[in-house]
C-alpha cells in the first residue's frame, strides 16, 4: 500500500523518500530500535532529503528493499505544510486564517495532529511559528498517508488533494517571514470563543487517544485547558465534566481520570492563558 501511495505522490511531482517505520516493539526499524529518538520519522537514505525522487523506477527499488517503509514527501516544491501538533496550534492557525481551518488538503497524523497543505511560499522550515505550530517548506519533509506512527495510529487523509492548493494568507505569510518588530503584539479578538473551541478540540483529542497515550493525552489537555480556566475563560466544573466524559469514552478508569485531571488542571491554572500572543521577535527560526 505504501508503494502505491508513493508512486501516486510522485506522479503529481512530489519528490518521495522512504522513511523508517515503527517496529512491533514500539521502537523504530533503524539500528537504534527502541532507543531511537524519532521512531518512524527519519529517512532510510544515507543523504536523506537530498535523494528524494519522483522517478518511479527508483521508488520501486526503494520499496523492494524496504517494503514496510513509511512515505516521506519533500516540501517546498509542490506544497508547503503547516504542521499542527496540539489544540493550541490548531486554534492559533485558525485565528490567523480568520477563525476557520484551511479549506485545502488536510491530513490527520498518526499522533492526532494535523498537516495542512498550502501552495509553496518559497520559505524554509520554521519551528514554533506559534505554540504547537511548525512550518515545513523548502528543505523540509513530512510523513504522509498511509504511514504509521509509533503510537499505533495511522496517517490518513481527511480532505485529499484535488483542487489547486490554497495560497497562504498575508497574516500567515507575515508570520513565516518574521521576525516582526519586538514591540508588535497580536491580541486574540474573541478569547472566550477561542477557549470554547479549545475545549471542544481537546475533548475530541482525548476521546480518540490510542492505547498507551491516553493518560498523557488527558494530562496535556487538562494542563492546556487549565490555563483557560485560570484566565477566567472557561468554567472549571464544565471543563472537568467534558474531559472526564472524553476520557471514559477512551477507556480510562475513574480513579486514573480524577487524579490526572486534578494534577493537569491545577498546573495549568497556575499559568493562566494570555490572550495577547508573544511578540514574534521571540520566535526561533530554522532554515
Amino acid at each position: 500500500m505504501s508503494l502505491t501511495a508513493a508512486l501516486a505522490y510522485a506522479r503529481h511531482g512530489i519528490p518521495v523518500l522512504p522513511v523508517h517505520a515503527p517496529d512491533p516493539r514500539g521502537g523504530c526499524t533503524c539500528d537504534k530500535g527502541v532507543s531511537c529518538a524519532r521512531p518512524g520519522k527519519h529517512p532510510h537514505l544515507r543523504h536523506g532529503l537530498t535523494e528524494a525522487s519522483t522517478d518511479p523506477r527508483q521508488i520501486d527499488l526503494w520499496w523492494e528493499r524496504w517494503p514496510g517503509a513509511n512515505v516521506g514527501l519533500r516540501t517546498g516544491i509542490v506544497m508547503d505544510v503547516a504542521d499542527v501538533d496540539s489544540a493550541e496550534g490548531w486554534h492559533g492557525l485558525c485565528h490567523l486564517l480568520g477563525g476557520d481551518p484551511p479549506a485545502g488538503p488536510r491530513v490527520r497524523t498518526g499522533s492526532g495532529g494535523w498537516h495542512f497543505w498550502f501552495a509553496p511560499m518559497g520559505y524554509g522550515n520554521r519551528v514554533r511559528l506559534l505554540p504547537g505550530l511548525d512550518w515545513r517548506g523548502a528543505g523540509g519533509y513530512v510523513v504522509a498517508p498511509p504511514s504509521r506512527h509509533h503510537s499505533g495510529g495511522d496517517y490518513r487523509w481527511v480532505h485529499p488533494p484535488g483542487e489547486p492548493l490554497p495560497e497562504g494568507p498575508e497574516a500567515l505569510r507575515a508570520l513565516i517571514e518574521g521576525p516582526a518588530p519586538s514591540h508588535s503584539r497580536r491580541a486574540i479578538a474573541h478569547p472566550t470563543r477561542y477557549a470554547r473551541a479549545a475545549l471542544t478540540a481537546e475533548a475530541d483529542r482525548v476521546a480518540r487517544a490510542p492505547v498507551g497515550a491516553r493518560n498523557d493525552t488527558l494530562n496535556r489537555a487538562a494542563y492546556a485547558l487549565g490555563r483557560f480556566v485560570g484566565a477566567g475563560l472557561l468554567d472549571l466544573t464544565e471543563t472537568m465534566r467534558e474531559l472526564e466524559d472524553a476520557a471514559r469514552f477512551a477507556g480510562l478508569g475513574r480513579a486514573e481520570i480524577r487524579g490526572t485531571l486534578r494534577s493537569g488542571l491545577t498546573a495549568g491554572r497556575r499559568t493562566p492563558f494570555d490572550p495577547v500572543a508573544l511578540d514574534s521577535g521571540s520566535r526561533r527560526h530554522v532554515a
